[in-house]
């Protein structure tokens, strides 16, 4: 295991690089929002606005300044009072609309990673194990047809499939149905809520409300999880090391848990990173699932040029992906005491 000093250097190495991190992903993502050759004015304004009314809106959301001292009150803002703006339509700080909507995201994608990696890595294991034979060949022609599937095109089968014709899903209609009584919010996640509340009705229509875009994400994602997983386990499976427990004669149980331990650093670090990589990248599953969660609403402030919104839920999300690639760091440092962060 590392040395405690050594991971407390390595995580205040890895904290000091966060402001940095935060800098040039605020930077960035400015520029580029504000370089889209669009005018979010007109969009505010209508057609039937006058000139005298444009220009009054313009003065009103900051627009009528250059883009440098644009710039600078933003990074001014966020320093100092730690404000990521407000939206240009609704006047609501940018934080407390992500602090709406996150959490939904976070629930969805929770879920989805339990799917991902109880499948992905059983598929990867039945692959790796019987390597070469029949079971691993139909693992991969089933890995493979599942990566070329978009995740939306896998969600309208699982609606058409298991509501539409079957009936054993509700309708895709959000995180509760229609007539469902939404529990007092807590952390906004629906379910959690619920069951904070002790609302177990409402607990057995969240999940089964979250059953499908819960599938859509978790099977896209173990595709190409269990891809990962057969080639991690499938080397573990060949290392000096598992080979030895096998010449020892030890059960081919206990040979395979040493081959997962060994590739278990791995599984970690792509789920991690697969973590990351769904919370901002749901977008399409949540706007099928009307999910209302953050990707939804930054879908929808894009189309409404709400730079403001689509500014602050960028660095949110930057944010997210820095503290769990640190997390998964710290948790791959622990488990493998191979690895050095000098």
């Amino acid at each position: 295991m590392l040395p405690l000093s050594a991971l407390t250097r390595y995580l205040g190495k890895r904290i000091l690089f966060v402001p940095f991190g935060v800098l040039a992903v605020f930077s960035l993502t400015f520029l580029l929002v504000n370089a889209i050759p669009s005018d979010p004015v007109s969009e505010i304004a209508g057609p039937t606005a006058t000139p005298e009314q444009v220009a009054a809106i313009r003065t009103e959301i900051g627009l009528d300044a250059g883009l440098w001292e644009r710039f600078g009150t933003a990074l001014t803002d966020l320093v100092a009072r730690g404000s990521l703006g407000e939206s240009y339509y609704t006047k609501t700080p940018v934080l407390e609309d992500v602090q709406a909507y996150l959490p939904a995201t976070i629930e969805l994608v929770a879920l989805s990673m339990v799917v991902a990696v109880s499948l992905g890595v059983a598929i990867g294991a039945v692959g790796a194990y019987t390597a070469g034979r029949v079971p691993d060949r139909a693992s991969r022609t089933a890995t493979t047809l599942l990566q070329v599937v978009p995740d939306f095109l896998l969600g309208l089968v699982l609606i058409y499939v298991l509501f539409y014709s079957l009936g054993w899903a509700p309708a895709p209609t959000g995180q509760l149905g229609l007539l469902d009584t939404a529990p007092p919010p807590v952390t906004g996640a629906v379910l959690v809520d619920a069951v904070i509340a002790g609302q177990w009705d409402t607990a057995g229509a969240a999940l089964q409300h979250a059953a499908l875009p819960v599938l859509t994400l978790g099977i896209s994602s173990a595709a190409l999880f269990a891809k990962m997983s057969r080639s991690a386990l499938l080397k573990a499976l060949r290392s000096p090391q598992v080979e030895f427990a096998r010449a020892l004669g030890l059960p081919s149980r206990t040979v395979f848990g040493y081959a997962f331990g060994a590739a278990r650093t791995q599984i970690v670090t792509y789920s991690g990173v697969l973590f990351a990589g769904l919370v901002g990248g749901d977008v399409i599953v949540e706007q099928l699932f009307a999910w209302n969660g953050i990707g939804q609403f930054v879908a929808g402030r894009i189309t409404q040029l709400d730079l403001p919104a689509v500014q602050g839920t960028i660095l949110v999300l930057a944010l997210i992906t820095l503290a769990v690639l640190i997390v998964v760091d710290i948790v791959v440092a622990l488990l493998d005491p191979r690895v050095s962060y000098a």
